[in-house]
């Protein structure tokens, strides 16, 4: 879980080297490594039960399942799908969150850079990606995305949930994100691999305007991403 949208840079137009994501993964990271304490607390009461709902009312067969909380932050979430009584591993870049989530929630917590993810095979019901998905620079996420179709078994879900805006990308208040529009994210997810069963525009009961956060839910599929079909149609 990451921290609301705000002004935003420029949209960004240059494909970005190893050393410039390098320096993305670490100045984010330090953002929030220094914020910790603050963003606990800013955050730990925030009522996202729609978004869990929204993740487990989909998963096919019966509980307990698997879930990956990925960029689970201080563990809030985490604790709560652990108290359902599933089965629940965090993944976190920022080293004081994974300790925090460690502590609160009393599960596992796999500290790994979103952009340099080891995720077992065909290993979990459903991935949660709450507020932490666009962290990821948009020219990695196909890649990132189809990781974490990976780690889901056949039929499993990703939920994510992220804040929109019209495709902007760059830094923000210290942190690296990337903002898209519905139809644009639409476009990665089906890239990927996945077929889509819900969205939505959080807070529920607001106007659109004032609903920052697009929430979406997909299973993956088994038929080959598109990149992976064309890629070796090209080699036919």
């Amino acid at each position: 879980m990451r921290g609301r949208n705000g002004p935003r840079s420029a949209v960004r137009l240059m494909k970005l080297n190893s050393l410039d994501l390098e320096k993305v993964t670490a100045r984010t990271l330090e953002h929030y490594d220094q914020r910790a304490e603050e963003f606990w607390e800013g955050t730990r009461d925030h009522d996202v039960s729609q978004n869990i709902a929204a993740l487990l009312q989909y998963i096919e067969g019966h509980p307990p399942f698997t879930i990956l909380d990925f960029g689970c932050g201080p563990g809030r979430d985490l604790k709560t799908f652990a108290e359902l009584g599933h089965v629940a591993v965090g993944l976190e870049g920022v080293t004081r969150f994974a300790e925090m989530a460690r502590a609160y929630s009393g599960c596992d917590v796999w500290q790994q850079d979103f952009l340099k993810l080891d995720l077992p095979d065909n290993h979990f019901d459903g991935v949660f990606a709450n507020a932490a998905l666009f962290h990821v620079p948009s020219q990695e996420l196909p890649r990132v995305l189809r990781e974490l179709s990976a780690t889901l078994k056949a039929g499993g879900l990703l939920f994510s949930s992220n804040p929109h805006g019209h495709n902007e990308e760059g830094w923000n208040r210290g942190r690296y994100g990337a903002y898209y529009d519905l139809e644009t994210w639409r476009h990665h997810m089906s890239a990927a691999g996945f077929v889509e069963l819900a969205h939505y525009y959080r807070p529920a009961g607001l106007p659109h305007e004032q609903q920052p956060w697009l929430a979406s839910t997909w299973r993956r599929t088994d038929r080959e991403p598109r990149h992976h079909r064309a890629s070796r149609d090209a080699l036919v």
